[in-house]
């Protein structure tokens, strides 16, 4: 069942057209031109694949044509989630898990469940899956902190728990988890600027949006990272962080789809409640990625 998840992994956007249907050709262009870029693994129906806003068939859609082009070429992982848990395990077990390696299951949001409704969120979604399983802690969305207690149980007591995409920004519970957790079980960053500094910590990789701007340069600073070849991947990190500061600060994933049209990958349409960035923000990233 398990596949290491180690190195980069990305949070695909789902690329539309300008009457806002999927725009499967962009979708085709993103999957060859990540992993020509080096990649270690792709992540679709996340936040940054702006699943809030896909229908059921849509859904369905996309992650069959995502299989198709992939082909078993890299670990493809899908995001199955949300705050209401058995919806979540019906969600499961009717999906049809055939070239699917592992679920990213964000920590229910807007609910604030106490990190023991956390515990049997998770506990209902193992027993309900037969893939691997990645939580997702990211606060900022969610508006609940799941604990590096919490973590630490969930990943000693379930198999099929095999990783965390943590993205609470706390170096500290980040560390109890890197000190405390079981053999096996990974840390991945959940934030790009701080992917670096937890490599260097323990984490095994990153879920990454800014990938999708500088593939080959970011995931080969996670791999010098994770060599310990510390000047190497200073060089590689250093460079990227004013992308990084642009590319949310107008909201995600606009700024990472503007940096997709720039490259010529696929346009940068998103839809409401999302607007596309400011043109000042655009030109902007024109300069950096240029």
């Amino acid at each position: 069942m398990k596949t290491d998840f180690k190195g980069t992994g990305v949070a695909m956007v789902t690329p539309f057209s300008k009457d806002k249907s999927i725009d499967y050709k962009g979708l085709e262009n993103l999957i060859e031109y990540l992993i020509d870029g080096g990649v270690e693994f792709l992540v679709s129906m996340g936040t940054t694949g702006e699943s809030a806003v896909l229908s059921t068939d849509e859904k369905l859609d996309i992650v069959a044509f995502s299989k198709s082009k992939i082909n078993g070429r890299l670990p493809f992982v899908v995001g199955i989630g949300g705050n209401n848990t058995t919806a979540v395990v019906d969600q499961i077990n009717t999906t049809d898990f055939t070239g699917i390696d592992a679920i990213l299951s964000v920590s229910p949001a807007y609910n604030k469940p106490t990190q023991e409704g956390i515990y049997q969120h998770f506990k209902a979604i193992s027993e309900a899956c037969p893939v691997s399983i990645i939580l997702y802690n990211v606060p900022g969305r969610t508006s609940s902190n799941m604990s590096a207690e919490t973590t630490l149980r969930l990943a000693n007591d379930f198999e099929n728990i095999v990783a965390i995409k943590e993205a609470s920004g706390d170096m500290e519970q980040i560390m109890h988890i890197l000190r405390d957790k079981p053999k096996g079980f990974n840390v991945l960053s959940g934030d790009d600027a701080l992917t670096l500094p937890m490599v260097l910590m323990g984490a095994v990789g990153v879920i990454s949006v800014q990938a999708m701007a500088k593939p080959n340069e970011f995931s080969e600073m996670v791999r010098q990272g994770l060599k310990g070849n510390l000047e190497k991947a200073r060089a590689l990190h250093y460079p990227q962080l004013e992308i990084i500061d642009n590319l949310f600060v107008e909201g995600n994933p606009a700024g990472i789809k503007a940096c997709l049209k720039i490259k010529g990958v696929c346009d940068d349409y998103v839809r409401l409640p999302l607007v596309g960035i400011s043109r000042e923000r655009y030109l902007k990233l024109e300069n950096l990625l240029h």
